[in-house]
């Protein structure tokens, strides 16, 4: 089988998730996070010029969303790639880190980090049972203040 170097894999993957968002399958699809900025902004002049094929855009995270919805490993310390469609949508997801951050603040994340795992979980466009799925096998969650 012939190899696929890592950069044009993710190049595919960046393609495919804003097929979808333009297609309305997702409301917000994540590129695979990268472990440096200077990763993540080198596929930058890519998603500038798929993001104008589709229609879609794109924002830059420095500081990705952490739920219950997946290992915290997968995002901590890691910068990401957003695409959407409607600016509601990515409006949204600022709103959610923000209520995340409140609620850590206000020693209230026990209480709605189910929410907030599944209010991400339906931007990302997943039913209710698939984010349920995700909750229930996800091992790598954080505590009740937010800390790993």
């Amino acid at each position: 089988m012939k190899q696929i170097d890592t950069y044009s894999y993710q190049c595919g993957v960046i393609d495919c998730f804003n097929e979808m968002v333009k297609a309305g399958m997702k409301h917000i699809a994540l590129a695979h996070p990268c472990t440096t900025k200077e990763n993540r902004d080198s596929y930058i002049p890519f998603v500038n010029a798929i993001t104008n094929k589709y229609q879609t855009h794109y924002y830059l995270d420095d500081d990705p969303l952490i739920t219950d919805l997946f290992p915290y490993s997968l995002n901590r310390n890691t910068y990401n790639i957003i695409f959407y469609k409607e600016k509601k949508y990515i409006e949204e997801y600022i709103t959610l880190k923000e209520r995340k951050k409140q609620s850590i603040l206000n020693h209230q994340y026990h209480q709605s980090r189910i929410e907030i795992a599944y209010a991400f979980g339906h931007l990302l466009s997943y039913s209710d049972s698939i984010i349920e799925q995700y909750i229930q096998t996800n091992n790598e969650k954080e505590d009740d203040e937010g800390e790993i």
